[in-house]
C-alpha cells in the first residue's frame, strides 16, 4: 500500500482474511486519516477508504487488497468508470443467472442511475448546454422517500412501462461514442475481480426503435404454399413483349448494303 507510506510489515500486520478475499479494516485506515502526519497521505488514505468502502465494496467495514492494488496504480489522469461499469454488470448478471444474491457494486451509483432513467418526468432542455450542471449532485440534493420496502421496490420494478424509462440520460448529448475495440465487435471491460463484455449499439436509444421493429416484423411473417403462385407475368405483357422484339428485328431491306 504505497500511498499510506507505511512499510510492508505494517500494512501486513493489518491485513486481515474475509472469507477468500484479504482485506483492511475500516477503522485501520480511519486512524491513518486522523493520525497520518503527511496531509497529503490523509487525503489519500480517504480516497482510498472511498472506493473501498463504497465505489468497489467486497466485505462490509473493509477495503478489499485488490482494491488497494488498483489505487496504487491508478494514474490520476484515467477514469474508473470502466472498472465501475465492469463490476456493476458482473454482479447484476451473477444475480440474474442464479435469481438471488448480494449486488456488489456501488449501490449509490446504481440508485443514481434508476432515478435518472426510470420514471419519466418533465425534463429542462439547457442541461445540455450547461457547464455547470452536475447530475449527481442534483440527485443527491433531491428529497427521496426512504421508507420503501424490498417488497414494493420488486412490484415497481416489474411493472415498469416503456413510457416509464428514459433510455438515455437528458444530459446526454454525446458527438461520438465507443462501440468496439479493436478485432472485437463489442467492448471488453476490465473490472477489479474479473471481466465482462459489453456491446454500446444494443443499448443505445436511436438503435433500440430499429431492434424493436424488427422483432415486432418477425413476429408478423406471411407465407404461401409454392405451387399457388401463379404465373408471374401476365398474357398482355407476352404480347408486348414479342411485339418489341419483333420491332427491334430490322427487315432486309433495312440493312444497309455495306453490312450484306
Amino acid at each position: 500500500m504505497n500511498i499510506t507510506g507505511m512499510s510492508e510489515q505494517r500494512v501486513a500486520a493489518r491485513i486481515k482474511q474475509k472469507g477468500a478475499s484479504k482485506c483492511i479494516p475500516w477503522k485501520s485506515l480511519e486512524d491513518l486519516i486522523l493520525t497520518h502526519p503527511d496531509v497529503r497521505k490523509r487525503v489519500d488514505v480517504f480516497a482510498l477508504s472511498i472506493s473501498g468502502l463504497v465505489v468497489f465494496p467486497k466485505a462490509l467495514g473493509h477495503v478489499d487488497e485488490a482494491v488497494t492494488d488498483l489505487f496504487d496504480r491508478l494514474d490520476k489522469r484515467v477514469t474508473p468508470i470502466p472498472t465501475i461499469l465492469a463490476e456493476t454488470f458482473r454482479s447484476l448478471s451473477a444475480c440474474r443467472k442464479s435469481g438471488e444474491g448480494r449486488f456488489i457494486g456501488c449501490a449509490q451509483l446504481l440508485l443514481a442511475w434508476f432515478h435518472s432513467h426510470f420514471w419519466k418526468v418533465n425534463r429542462v432542455s439547457y442541461w445540455v448546454f450547461s457547464e455547470n450542471y452536475l447530475p449527481l449532485k442534483e440527485i443527491v440534493a433531491t428529497p427521496r422517500r426512504d421508507d420503501i420496502s424490498e417488497e414494493k421496490w420488486m412490484a415497481i420494478l416489474y411493472n415498469l412501462q416503456e413510457e416509464d424509462i428514459e433510455w438515455r440520460a437528458p444530459w446526454l448529448l454525446p458527438d461520438e461514442i465507443l462501440y468496439r475495440c479493436g478485432d472485437y465487435d463489442w467492448v471488453p471491460l476490465l473490472g477489479i475481480w474479473g471481466a465482462v463484455g459489453y456491446v454500446p449499439l444494443l443499448v443505445l436509444s436511436q438503435y433500440r426503435k430499429k431492434i424493436q421493429e424488427i422483432s415486432r416484423a418477425w413476429k408478423q411473417t406471411r407465407r404461401m404454399k409454392r405451387l399457388v403462385v401463379g404465373p408471374m407475368t401476365t398474357p398482355e405483357y407476352n404480347e408486348w413483349w414479342v411485339r418489341r422484339i419483333n420491332d427491334s428485328t430490322p427487315k432486309s431491306s433495312q440493312v444497309p448494303k455495306s453490312e450484306l
